[in-house]
């Protein structure tokens, strides 16, 4: 005979369903985000020449070395996106610091790729709101 064991109320909630839902999409979000950092940082790698090199500003680097950049960022975000996918906790943590570098990283690269940096921006802010949501819900884990 097998017992059943007692769900709390939060967990047949819908806020608990919405936070869930929420966190899977963010998962998928930086991962895919993390995806077009890895192809982005490769062709800034292979070809460097796609890029416009714009008048000298504070955060200046050579186009391969951001190319690089994008590329760590970008694996880190697809391995932390998968984590968070499959709840692990150090997923969700880790995925407040890696969209925060992919957010910082993309601002200082506003220069040489302006609409696509700003779009990354805006993925990244939504994956931290998501995130922190999940966060704040200290039921959920």
């Amino acid at each position: 005979m097998t017992t059943a064991v007692p769900r709390s109320d939060y967990e047949d909630s819908t806020k608990h369903l919405v936070t869930y839902g929420i966190t899977g999409f963010a998962g998928t979000m930086l991962a895919t985000v993390g995806g077009f950092q890895v192809l982005e940082g490769i062709s800034a790698i292979a070809k460097d020449d796609i890029y416009v090199t714009g008048v000298s500003y504070t955060y200046q680097f050579d186009v391969t070395t951001w190319g690089w950049i994008h590329m760590i960022v970008g694996v880190v975000a697809v391995i932390t996106g998968v984590g968070i996918m499959f709840g692990q906790t150090w997923g969700h943590v880790a995925g407040l610091g890696v969209a925060f570098l992919s957010c910082l990283s993309n601002f200082m690269f506003l220069p040489y790729e302006p609409f696509w940096s700003v779009v990354i921006l805006a993925f990244n802010a939504f994956v931290i709101w998501a995130l922190c949501v999940r966060i704040s819900n200290r039921d959920t884990y």
